[in-house]
């Protein structure tokens, strides 16, 4: 059983901030959101209806985050043979013990609301004949409530609509191709804006600051954590990582969601195509290499099992034949229909040369989202006061060990209200940030860049010892290439940035991993092969002053 103080395996000494210059120009605001997302544009949206002002941060165009590439779709109930208690049942069977029960009633009962809310401001779901809302099934789910958009283009209508209410409001400030670096905080440590480096012209090119009475982050993943991912490139843990320098508590890290199904190319890129499990729902079927149904039999739903449970049996048919991929057959489904259902993924198989109305599709498992995050309350509030977060880069509780299908993108839409309402209401006067924060800090500040060359061995070294299948030996190894990587230094620029962060959630992954000795949901330790009901609970990550990770233990009632 974990206990505080427990060793660690050996790990880099991680940064408390950045090293950066001192920035050149502030600006202030009433809340700074950092990303643009569902989560992040969400929360924009509500706070301005607050009447507060709001400027968003994003890191590269508003448009190229994670949401975009969203396929299946959003999970509500909106079907008036659903009810909420059956969304919640299987969002806590999905979870595996790990579920926070009031956060997951939040997220059904608060979700349906959420949705119509976004058909208001322009998001156009897919439709029946009759008008009424078309709804599909993913895994985990024993009834149909997943809302779509495009066949399988949820995502980048749900991105679209956000994009254009946020672009028709003149008081939501954008600040696009910003990366943030740090937090700043007041003489009392509450969170009152941050640090970021912009790649633009005149005044706002470089480091600067903006100011805020809170800050939200949005900023989405970490899957640029691996060497396969479904994530895109600016997907590299930026929020986790400026909490964790901050001090923040960090949570349920080791339960990365590989999704079993990402398409298997020849071509070596930073994203891997996504294969929806909608496509499963509607009735695809997965095959090994002798052309058999190897998930029937191992769970009531087959194909429709929970995402870790397929990812675990697809990676044992990899074991078994010494194989690179299985294969989805979509065959019988016609091609009219896989045309007008899923025109996304005919785009991404034909381009990779596959045809999918003659041919089975090669997938396997990739990383795909993480399950934990920053640690946040039901309102969004993280254990540094003023600092919020919601999307992928928190962890409300809702997922657990295993995200249920197409819960992220209402997670976002849910808790980003709620951070919303929150600061409507109990939004403090500005403060100025401590002197420290806003100059070249003192020496004795643990602040540096890492060589932007380890990202790619980073990669491989966290998908072989970090990946689906995990080991004390594999994590060990996987800990010494991290500390090893992280003792390279480079000049600051936007690149080194990246690499810093990668090296910081990476290192709290991997000490997470360590720690929970035992296998549940999409945490699969090899050496530890079943789940224990010692480890029903919560591993909190912290970085010291000293730049030291830490882990603490939090029993569930």
């Amino acid at each position: 059983m974990f206990t505080v103080g427990m060793r660690l395996p050996s790990l880099p000494v991680l940064p408390t901030r950045l090293r950066a210059p001192q920035p050149g120009w502030a600006e202030t605001t009433d809340v700074v959101v950092v990303g643009s997302g569902v989560a992040g544009l969400t929360a924009a949206l509500h706070l301005r209806e607050a009447g507060l002002h709001v400027t968003v941060v994003t890191k590269v165009n508003i448009d190229d985050g994670s949401t975009r590439w969203a396929q299946g779709g959003i999970a509500a109930v909106l079907d008036p043979y659903d009810t909420p208690a059956a969304h919640a049942e299987d969002t806590l069977i999905a979870g595996v013990g790990l579920c926070d029960p009031a956060a997951v009633e939040v997220l059904v009962n608060e979700g349906p609301t959420r949705v119509r809310e976004l058909m208001r401001w322009g998001a156009e779901f897919d439709r029946n004949a009759d008008g009424s809302l078309m709804l599909t099934r993913e895994g985990g789910h024993h009834a149909n409530r997943i809302v779509h958009a495009g066949g399988d283009a949820t995502g980048a209508e749900v991105q679209r609509a956000l994009h254009a209410a946020v672009r028709r409001d003149p008081w939501i400030r954008l600040v696009e191709h910003a990366l943030v670096l740090d937090l700043l905080r007041d003489d009392a440590g509450r969170a009152c804006g941050v640090t970021l480096h912009v790649l633009g012209e005149g005044t706002e090119e470089g480091v600067g600051a903006i100011l805020g009475r809170a800050v939200v982050l949005a900023t989405g993943g970490m899957g640029q954590a691996y060497a396969v991912t479904t994530n895109p490139v600016v997907s590299t843990g930026d929020g986790v990582a400026l909490a964790l320098r901050a001090g923040a508590a960090v949570t349920d890290l080791e339960f990365v969601q590989f999704h079993p199904t990402a398409l298997v190319t020849s071509a070596e890129t930073a994203q891997q195509p996504l294969v929806s499990e909608a496509l499963r729902g509607e009735g695809a079927y997965l095959r090994d290499g002798d052309g058999k149904r190897f998930m029937v039999g191992q769970h009531d739903l087959a194909e429709l099992a929970p995402r870790d449970v397929v990812a675990k049996a697809i990676h044992r048919v990899l074991l078994a034949e010494g194989s690179t991929n299985v294969w989805l057959d979509a065959r019988h489904l016609g091609a009219d229909f896989l045309e007008g259902r899923f025109p996304t993924i005919m785009a991404s198989c034909r381009a990779a040369g596959i045809e999918p109305t003659t041919n089975l599709i090669p997938v396997a498992p990739a990383a795909h989202y993480a399950s934990g995050g920053v640690r946040t309350d039901l309102r969004g509030r993280t254990s540094i006061p003023g600092l919020y977060a919601c999307g992928e880069v928190a962890c409300t509780g809702v997922h657990g060990a295993n995200r249920l299908a197409s819960n992220s993108l209402l997670e976002g839409l849910v808790f980003a209200r709620r951070i919303a309402t929150d600061l409507a209401t109990d939004l403090p006067a500005q403060s100025d940030p401590v002197s420290d924060d806003v100059r070249r800090p003192s020496d004795d500040v643990r602040e540096w860049a890492v060589d932007p060359a380890v990202r790619r061995p980073l990669q491989l070294a966290m998908s072989r010892g970090a990946g689906v299948l995990r080991s004390a030996t594999s994590l060990a190894a996987a800990a010494g290439t991290l500390t090893e990587l992280g003792a390279r230094r480079a000049p600051s620029n936007l690149a080194s940035w990246e690499a810093t962060n990668l090296v910081t959630v990476a290192a709290a992954l991997v000490a997470a991993a360590a720690c929970r000795r035992e296998t549940r949901g999409c945490h699969w330790r090899d050496d530890f092969p079943a789940s224990r009901g010692e480890w029903r609970g919560h591993l909190l990550a912290t970085v010291t002053n000293a730049g030291a990770l830490t882990e603490s233990w939090e029993e569930l009632a």
